[in-house]
């Protein structure tokens, strides 16, 4: 049997989305890359991103981490201010546009569940209430102790970093509560301090949303196998509430389901793809 072509696998998404009555848009770090943001493909793809840490041979894991809070908050606020003003600079890329279109049309619109902490679909326009963000958010507070449940918005919080050796130079944020260092409300490795409150109310929501569903259909994009939060919140969509899924991934694209649609491309060209035959 040949493999079905592309132009027919597109054809076959567009028929998908056509049908389906709650769009859940599920997003991976290589939801970004079309915005110009770094995904930290492996340490090599960090490094490139962040010499400084390149030099001290320093990986992902270990920066990202609340230990480095402890140990060397200039540092650890070097890279998250960083990443911070990154994400409030960036401009979403055409293919939010689409999907929130898309949802539009649908009876019960939309949801999001990424494991981005960029912010990037609040920014693009998506309404907040059908947001799941699974690891957190950047643009987010909390206590490092913690002293207690408090999260804040680090709207007040304007980092300025030098990005050749990663510092931050102005002051930090601290807990309004107790006046200790703050740090991102973020899931970072080793973490035994995250508040998952703000989580926890936004996945509450997104499960009510997916209860009211007949068709719903997953758009899973950018989402990757080593960290498989993304790919497992489609595939519950698929088992528990009958859902398909298309799959838009350029590296590994393959689905599981007869009538599901794996398509290898990126984001933007994939969405942009189907979105011609609608």
């Amino acid at each position: 049997m040949s493999e079905t072509s592309p132009s027919d696998l597109i054809e076959q998404a567009a028929g998908l989305v056509a049908n389906a009555d709650l769009l859940l848009v599920a997003a991976g770090a290589g939801m970004g890359v079309d915005s110009g943001l770094p995904d930290f493909r492996g340490d090599e793809g960090f490094w490139r991103a962040y010499p400084a840490l390149a030099r001290a041979r320093m990986a992902f894991t270990s920066v990202a981490s609340p230990d480095t809070f402890h140990a060397n908050p200039s540092l650890a606020w070097g890279f998250y201010g960083h990443r911070l003003k990154l994400y409030r600079d960036t401009a979403p890329h055409a293919g939010f546009a689409l999907l929130k279109a898309w949802g539009g049309r649908m009876d019960h619109g939309y949801g999001v569940f990424t494991s981005n902490v960029d912010g990037q679909f609040q920014r693009a326009g998506f309404d907040p209430q059908r947001i799941y963000e699974c690891h957190g958010s950047i643009h987010h507070l909390q206590c490092l102790t913690p002293c207690g449940g408090d999260i804040w918005p680090a709207d007040d919080f304007h980092p300025e970093v030098d990005n050749d050796a990663c510092r931050l130079l102005n002051a930090a944020p601290v807990c309004p509560r107790c006046g200790a260092l703050a740090r991102p409300n973020i899931l970072m490795f080793g973490d035994w301090g995250w508040n998952e409150r703000r989580s926890w109310l936004q996945e509450a929501r997104l499960d009510a949303l997916l209860r009211t569903a007949r068709r719903p259909l997953v758009v899973e994009l950018g989402a990757g196998v080593a960290i498989p939060s993304v790919r497992h919140f489609g595939q519950h969509v698929i088992q528990r509430h009958g859902g398909r899924m298309i799959r838009i991934n350029p590296r590994e694209p393959r689905v599981m389901g007869a009538r599901d649609v794996g398509l290898a491309m990126g984001a933007l060209a994939g969405l942009a793809a189907i979105d011609a035959l609608l």
